[in-house]
């Protein structure tokens, strides 16, 4: 596996951990610790999972949780006004911090996040609509959070 598909797989890993640690209250260092020692690279059912890269997949999870008061700002203020950040999907909650901390924090250009989420809101919702809807919140919060790569 290349470093880019490390990286993918990373910012998925994020993402449900996110949604793990709103589901039951669980801590971060609880959360990265399971994932790393249980899902990277792991076989559940005959399939193996992809092995992602660590450091990333703790830098998001630890900037999303250190930045999300700023990041749950910038996602009210991406969506209309008749859905505010608390009435969205978990899912898509969990993918905008993660992609919110990633533009704040990250080193990735904001056109390679926008595009490396709007995958994994393929991977989540694969019939849907909201990979466009990802679409269109990340690239107002990337033009908030970095507008000089606009």
């Amino acid at each position: 596996m290349n470093t880019r598909q490390m990286k993918s797989a990373a910012r998925l890993y994020a993402v449900q951990a996110l949604f793990q640690m709103e589901a039951s209250g669980q801590a971060a260092p609880a959360v990265q610790k399971e994932f790393e020692d249980h899902r990277f690279g792991a076989t559940v059912d005959g399939d193996e999972l992809a092995e992602g890269d660590g450091a990333l997949f703790r830098k998001l999870v630890d900037d999303a949780v250190n930045w999300q008061s700023k990041v749950d700002q910038m996602t009210d203020r991406a969506l209309v006004a008749t859905w505010p950040i608390d009435r969205i999907d978990p899912t898509l909650r969990a993918l905008f911090r993660a992609a919110g901390a990633e533009l704040i924090e990250g080193d990735a250009p904001p056109k390679v996040v926008i595009s490396e989420f709007v995958d994994v809101a393929k991977a989540f919702f694969p019939e849907g609509r909201e990979p466009k809807f990802v679409n269109a919140v990340l690239d107002h919060m990337a033009r908030e959070a970095k507008p000089e790569a606009f």
